[in-house]
């Protein structure tokens, strides 16, 4: 048995073609379906649906033999003892640091002022402002970032960005980007050693499709 670990939404919906090019079909629809472990066309397949984040502690630790993860998740919570073996280049958006349209960031950091930030992505910030030589407090949220400028809490946030529009409308603008993000093939390194013939079938579909589509 192969298994899957994918999160619901935009990951999981980019996912599907590869896994058709593989010959992968997912048999239920995990928005309408109540299941965590979803069954496949294919016998020997399944999808373990769980959280973005704990995608790559479940393949970490043997609970899923390969998922999909985006590359900020990765960075967040560590990869180690993960093989990742190709850059799918799905769900892309980057990572950005916004604040209030009337705060001046650049002359904040200009001037040395210490900063305070709102963030999931604490590591992320924390390694981004220190190779800038800027002091921040940092502030984790797990959600709803956009409000902590809005009400005095914070400078600025350091957030996922895809088209910009929460931002605006919430009154901030994209002051810096940190770095783009798209979603990564991790493996289980141990899986890949056992199982490395079914494995490395479904590394090669993915690669194939994505030369046809690049």
């Amino acid at each position: 048995m192969i298994t899957l670990a994918l999160s619901k939404g935009r990951i999981f919906e980019d996912t599907l073609p590869l896994l058709k090019a593989a010959g992968i079909e997912v048999l239920d629809d995990p928005e309408k379906s109540r299941k965590l472990i979803l069954a496949t066309n294919l016998p020997d397949v399944r999808v373990l649906v769980v959280r973005a984040t704990d995608v790559p502690t479940y393949v970490q630790y043997g609970g899923a033999d390969m998922g999909i993860t985006g590359k900020d998740t990765l960075l967040e919570h560590g990869s180690q003892g993960l093989y990742q073996p190709l850059d799918l280049q799905i769900a892309k958006c980057r990572i950005s640091v916004a604040a209030r349209a009337d705060f001046d960031y650049a002359s904040a950091v200009r001037q040395g002022a210490r900063l305070k930030v709102a963030t999931k992505y604490v590591a992320i910030a924390r390694e981004f402002f220190a190779t800038k030589g800027v002091h921040v407090d940092l502030i984790k949220l797990y959600g709803s970032m956009e409000i902590a400028p809005l009400v005095g809490m914070a400078d600025a946030i350091v957030d996922l960005v895809s088209t910009g529009n929460t931002l605006k409308a919430n009154h901030l603008v994209e002051v810096e980007q940190i770095m783009e993000i798209s979603s990564r093939l991790v493996v289980n390194q141990a899986a890949l050693k056992l199982k490395r013939e079914p494995i490395r079938k479904i590394i090669d579909a993915f690669a194939s499709a994505l030369a046809v589509s690049a």
